[in-house]
């Protein structure tokens, strides 16, 4: 989504807040670090820090995207069975691994046309139950906004149904995204993810390591604490349903 695709690997420092509307009032929100990495040229993104599908302090492992394989060939071919053609960069913003170890609740891939024009941008949400779908927005403005049907579960407090909005904050040294989700009865949830962006260098990945210790367990953690603090608030609790047939939702 950002609009000159020219520079490597990327680490971004910021944060991801969510604010609850109903039918309580609940907010947070926490520091957290994340990588944007060229697909298109994964071979150039390792350093003594960062690695690519073995273990180091920080990594990026294909297994726990797409179909587990080569991402860049899963990417395009997935869009063209969609009728879309990305045979130019794609972009991956994600959680990395840390020692080992993520939990990744929404990974963002922007593809790109071979003469640079974005042709989609595809949602990859994993949850708890590890069930994994991904939401495939078609769009050529960096800046659109955009919408899917809700079709996959992932917290037990909300419903099966609904809507997302997805907004995109296109800048050359900025990350920024917001999801609001509406049930039916207006917004019931803001999600927001941003963060300035700075070269993948092996002194960024030590800065990350030691400012936020064990970030990736945190982010499981934290996400079973809100948990808890909801069903205290007594909010009404879904059962998981069966997950899509389909791997894609358009």
């Amino acid at each position: 989504m950002l609009p000159d695709p020219r520079p490597g690997a990327q680490i971004g420092f910021g944060r991801v807040m969510h604010v609850r509307q109903q039918p309580v009032t609940h907010r947070f929100d926490y520091p957290v670090y994340f990588v944007r990495l060229p697909l298109h040229d994964l071979a150039h993104v390792e350093s003594r820090w960062f690695s690519r599908n073995r273990f180091n302090l920080l990594s990026f492992h294909e297994a726990d995207h797409g179909d587990g394989g080569d991402s860049l060939a899963w990417a395009r071919g997935l869009l063209r069975q969609h009728g879309l053609v990305a045979d130019g960069e794609i972009w991956l913003i994600t959680f990395p691994r840390v020692l080992g170890y993520a939990f990744k609740p929404v990974s963002f891939w922007h593809c790109h046309a071979a003469d640079g024009g974005l042709v989609a941008v595809l949602a990859e949400v994993n949850n708890t139950f590890g069930e994994r779908h991904v939401y495939l927005l078609r769009t050529d403005d960096p800046g659109a906004t955009l919408h899917a049907e809700k079709v996959f579960h992932v917290s037990p407090f909300f419903p099966v149904h609904g809507d997302y909005t997805f907004h995109f904050q296109p800048h050359a040294d900025l990350f920024r995204a917001r999801i609001d989700y509406a049930t039916g009865n207006g917004e019931t949830l803001r999600t927001a993810w941003w963060g300035r962006l700075e070269p993948l260098t092996p002194r960024a990945c030590l800065r990350a390591f030691f400012r936020y210790p064990l970030m990736t367990w945190g982010v499981i953690a934290r996400i079973h604490l809100q948990a808890l603090r909801l069903f205290i608030k007594r909010v009404p609790f879904f059962r998981k349903p069966p997950a899509p047939l389909e791997e894609v939702t358009e």
